[in-house]
């Protein structure tokens, strides 16, 4: 079979998680992979780089929560250590500490959701806002990650959703809210309660321990993609940075037979498509053959969101009780986190002074400051929380403005997702915003969608072994019951009440 494959040539678009995990599955079942990155490097935002001064900089730090099973497999298959130990987090707004959170997978094990909900230490929130909490739970148990589910919950907002399920006020604005800005990187009410419900459950609610997180202790491009493309490049692959796409060529039989890259064409008897929402754009609208298919000018109905990344170096030790922080009520739409780098990466342990990593989402008012105003306000939002940053100068930072970087689920955004099918044959989509049916988010979700799109490969040429999927841990028996009698009663309804209600 490996024999049969190495004649079939496959390109893959794009070196972040999604690309890199279908190209290296393709090259070890013997495929001729070419993998084309538009970037100077593969990894693309998540990667990271070195400033002139030699200095690790990143577009932002990324967490690997427990329920990353596919990731945390790569990582042992690679037979490296990337990883911090499994750390605690905290939470600011204006009025200082708000919350701590344990190592949930070191406490007994309750039901779901009890756990995060008796665990987690509220410093301020009454007890009674968050009981209010409770009747969401209806909308947790009904929203089961179905194109049903999706398509009833996505023209909803986040905000209407904790809204009609009484969500008290000070909750949503010190609990929820503060997620949304973190973790969909907008506001409730530019959020699809559908996008909320499906990262709501995968990080925090479907088990006790999913929130528990480590870091890599640099940047990802140097603890994870370096040794991963030497390992794809010893398989055979061939990873070519500096080569943006632009077109494909498609044949009478409804077939990509080459991929573009403005005078370069490259065959390929399998296309796969591994770029964000803002990058498939840019491609769509300078290829004449994408443009001839609805699916793909659709795309233009996708928005995504700004981001804004700074490390500061402070020369001085500044304590910081715990590593890993997110901050709200700042600024009303943007959500932010900081990182104690000496703390996390390696480089920076032995560090004389402070090193942080202040990470913006939803920054679009950000983006036209300059660098002083930059660093003076994250400075200041830095010594509202820790008050030792008061008297610590800035001694070196990088300011990097990251447009249009993370993927807007948006109300309504849903229909205009692509699946990893699309109307060409032997053409399929990977990446975080792409429909399936596995449940994970974030990086994990593009790294399971490359995999599943290697394995449409795989079956659309008929050569090589599948890649295995390691499945979300299944649900908690109760929250399986609850579901089969939500839908038994959903099905009830359907036969005997009249179809006229909006979903």
């Amino acid at each position: 079979m490996i024999q049969e494959a190495q004649s079939k040539k496959v390109v893959v678009v794009g070196a972040g998680w999604a690309g890199l995990g279908a190209t290296y599955h393709l090259a070890k079942q013997g495929y001729d992979v070419t993998l084309l990155e538009a970037g100077p490097y593969p990894g693309g935002l998540v990667a990271g780089w070195q400033t002139t001064g030699g200095k690790s900089v990143e577009a932002g730090i990324h967490g690997f929560w427990y329920p990353y099973r596919n990731i945390f497999s790569l990582i042992n298959e690679l037979e490296i250590n990337p990883f911090t130990t499994w750390t605690r987090s905290a939470q600011y707004s204006p009025a200082g500490l708000e919350v701590e959170s344990p190592i949930f997978q070191d406490l007994p094990r309750l039901p779901t959701p009890l756990g995060t909900f008796i665990y987690t230490q509220f410093q301020r929130l009454p007890l009674i806002d968050r009981l209010s909490a409770l009747p969401l739970l209806y909308s947790v148990v009904d929203f089961d990650n179905s194109d049903a589910a999706w398509r009833r919950y996505d023209f909803v907002t986040a905000r209407e959703l904790f809204k009609d399920f009484g969500v008290s006020a000070r909750l949503y604005k010190e609990a929820f809210e503060p997620m949304l800005l973190v973790g969909l990187f907008a506001p409730g009410e530019q959020c699809s309660a559908a996008a909320t419900l499906g990262m709501l459950y995968f990080f925090i609610l479907a088990h006790q321990a999913d929130f528990d997180v480590v870091w890599c202790r640099g940047t990802v491009g140097e603890k994870i993609f370096r040794p991963w493309v030497e390992k794809i490049e010893k398989a055979g692959a061939k990873v070519l940075p500096k080569h943006r796409v632009t077109d494909l060529i498609i044949d009478s039989n409804n077939q990509a037979t080459g991929v573009v890259c403005g005078d370069e064409v490259f065959e390929a008897d399998a296309v796969i498509f591994a770029v964000g929402v803002t990058g498939m754009k840019k491609i769509v609208a300078s290829s004449p053959s994408l443009q001839s298919r609805p699916e793909f000018r659709n795309l233009q109905n996708l928005g995504a969101i700004d981001v804004l990344a700074t490390r500061l170096w402070f020369d001085r030790k500044v304590e910081i009780k715990r590593p890993s922080n997110a901050c709200f009520g700042f600024d009303d739409t943007t959500g932010w986190t900081f990182f104690d780098l000496n703390a996390l990466h390696d480089e920076y342990k032995q560090e004389e002074g402070t090193v942080i990593e202040a990470d913006f989402y939803h920054a679009n008012q950000f983006l036209t400051w300059s660098d002083e105003e930059i660093v003076g306000t994250v400075q200041r939002y830095l010594t509202t929380c820790v008050p030792g940053f008061r008297e610590a100068k800035v001694i070196d930072s990088s300011i990097i403005r990251l447009p249009q970087a993370v993927t807007h689920f948006a109300p309504g955004s849903y229909r205009y997702m692509l699946p990893a099918q699309t109307s060409f044959a032997n053409v399929f989509m990977s990446g975080d915003w792409i429909v399936n049916r596995h449940g994970s988010w974030s990086q994990e979700k593009a790294y399971v969608t490359g995999l599943e799109a290697a394995n449409l490969v795989i079956s659309n040429l008929a050569s090589g072994t599948p890649a295995e999927i390691l499945p979300v841990e299944p649900d908690e028996a109760h929250i399986q019951v609850a579901r089969k009698v939500n839908q038994t009663v959903r099905e009830l309804g359907k036969s005997i009440l009249p179809d006229f209600w909006l979903p």
